[in-house]
């Protein structure tokens, strides 16, 4: 079965900010939904505070079956953060599970995106890739970037993101915003259970 068969090619967003963003209104997740709505991209955007929360909304994203799943948060290279509680990759990995299998998740998060998350995650689950940045970035410049990247994406094909057209546009990208993204995607041949695509 070809991922366009097995789930819907639409974007679940998940956001968490600390109490000091929320304040100043930093909502990057919520300026990539109005990105999406007007580009005509289905969608759903949720704001969240708690891991229970998070864990929660997981279950709705399964339940819908949408492909890929976008979490804008604050993180670290060994953890990402909601308003009130920690993460560790290990955890995150657990509660993930098999809700990203044929899929792919794309991290919104500062330092997140490394070798130890994607061994975390795609070692025990058949999700397709994780991208994202492996250093801090500008809020600014991520809601540019993440917006950018489902306008484009989309309308070079709105069924489906291969691995050709997800390097290619992320090359572009990365080179034009200047974000330091890491790409890393599920490999039958690679003992680990993937590997990093250069972009």
């Amino acid at each position: 079965m070809t991922e366009f068969e097995k789930t819907k090619p639409y974007v679940f967003i998940i956001e968490s900010l600390d109490f000091e963003d929320e304040e100043k209104k930093y909502f990057e997740g919520e300026i990539i939904s109005k990105i999406l709505n007007l580009s005509q991209i289905e969608h759903k955007y949720y704001y969240i505070r708690t891991k229970k929360e998070f864990e929660y909304l997981l279950q709705e994203f399964v339940e819908l079956n949408y492909r890929y799943l976008h979490l804008s948060c604050h993180g670290s290279k060994n953890s990402i953060f909601t308003t009130l509680d920690e993460i560790s990759f290990k955890q995150l990995a657990l509660v993930l599970g098999d809700k990203l299998d044929r899929k792919r998740l794309f991290i919104s998060s500062c330092s997140s995106t490394n070798s130890d998350l994607a061994d975390a995650v795609l070692s025990i689950s058949d999700c397709f890739s994780i991208i994202g940045p492996d250093k801090s970035i500008y809020m600014d410049d991520a809601a540019i970037f993440w917006s950018s990247f489902y306008q484009v994406m989309f309308k070079k094909n709105s069924k489906a993101m291969n691995r050709e057209n997800l390097q290619s546009v992320l090359k572009d990208l990365k080179k034009l915003f200047k974000i330091p993204l890491r790409y890393f995607s599920a490999s039958n041949s690679s003992q680990k259970g993937w590997k990093e695509v250069k972009i």
